[in-house]
């Protein structure tokens, strides 16, 4: 049997120039016409029974297919799996669990439970459905709001939706964060912020004494009705937990910019808060809340949350003595 020259063709075509020396002996190659074909430089070996057809440096897309390859069944995951993966780091290869294989050479292994139903087979090179590598990431996070922003981009680029996650996490034995990752689901599926807004009550307002605010305040405006996740109605202070989600977001700011036009029309001041000040400066939002409520006519004081509290720093460097959970004044700005 004789080589299929126009199928190799075609598997290069389709493997971005790699093809395996299993795939050429599928298409009829024998050892000797694999010789003739490297001596050529037609195919250059690049690992284990793996080629390439040129001579040059491996793009990052043929080393991620000579990855797959070597090691299949395999297919991308974590960053490798991403719509614009990081080229400069390893290649993340999922591999079974029931599996071993070799190291390969800038390739990180991992081995997944029930690898076949999580994989597109079809992509260029195969890798992890968005659903379940979203998951991976999210239980791979260093902090919630790498959680949040994982689950968020792969909804809002619509690469997958909050139910086909909710699914792939119950279906998943281990996963860190389950109960905050469900919250989170469920706010994508409606729309809500109610993840954002609990976590700016009990990290932000609560611990810090900033004084109660109105939940989903209620205005009419041209009309119709529309709501205000917290406001402060004496002091004129609006509160907006931004999350960005469950919306299109150029239809979204264009509304949220005439609500602060309004507000600033009506002598009231809005505040939008997202995941980063709520969730990984919590103090230093307090901080920041304090003054702006105290410019408007706050008489109470906000106070530290612990010894390394922002409020605390604040605090000291205003000559103010206090201790955590003592009243501290914070310095004008």
């Amino acid at each position: 049997m004789a080589l299929d020259r126009d199928g190799l063709a075609r598997v290069l075509r389709a493997q971005s120039g790699v093809v395996t020396r299993r795939q050429l002996r599928e298409l009829g190659a024998a050892k000797h016409d694999v010789e003739r074909l490297v001596r050529r430089r037609e195919l250059v070996a690049v690992g284990r029974s793996v080629f390439v057809d040129h001579t040059g440096a491996l793009t990052w897309l043929q080393r991620a297919w000579a990855a797959t390859l070597a090691a299949g069944p395999a297919a991308l995951c974590l960053g490798s799996a991403a719509p614009t993966p990081d080229e400069a780091g390893p290649i993340h290869l999922a591999i079974d669990e029931s599996r071993r294989v070799a190291p390969l050479p800038g390739v990180r292994v991992h081995r997944v439970v029930a690898l076949a139903d999580k994989v597109r087979w079809t992509a260029s090179p195969p890798r992890l459905r968005p659903e379940h590598n979203a998951l991976e990431l999210a239980h791979r996070a260093r902090s919630e709001v790498e959680v949040v922003r994982v689950l968020t981009d792969e909804v809002n680029a619509r690469r997958t939706t909050p139910e086909r996650l909710r699914q792939a996490s119950e279906a998943r034995p281990r996963l860190r964060r389950r109960a905050f990752i469900g919250d989170v689901l469920a706010d994508l599926a409606a729309g809500a912020c109610s993840v954002l807004e609990r976590g700016y009550l009990e990290r932000v307002a609560r611990p810090h004494g900033l004084p109660v605010a109105d939940h989903q305040v209620v205005r009419r405006v041209a009309g119709r009705s529309e709501y205000r996740d917290l406001e402060h109605v004496a002091l004129g202070v609006v509160i907006e937990l931004d999350g960005a989600t469950g919306h299109d977001s150029w239809v979204a700011s264009g509304r949220d910019a005439d609500r602060d036009l309004d507000d600033l029309a009506a002598d009231r001041i809005t505040v939008r808060l997202r995941w980063w000040q709520v969730y990984e400066r919590p103090c230093a939002t307090a901080v920041r809340l304090a003054r702006v409520l105290q410019s408007r006519g706050w008489q109470g004081q906000a106070s530290a949350c612990g010894p390394t509290c922002d409020l605390a720093a604040d605090a000291s460097a205003a000559g103010v003595p206090g201790a955590p959970g003592t009243p501290i004044t914070p310095a004008s700005s």
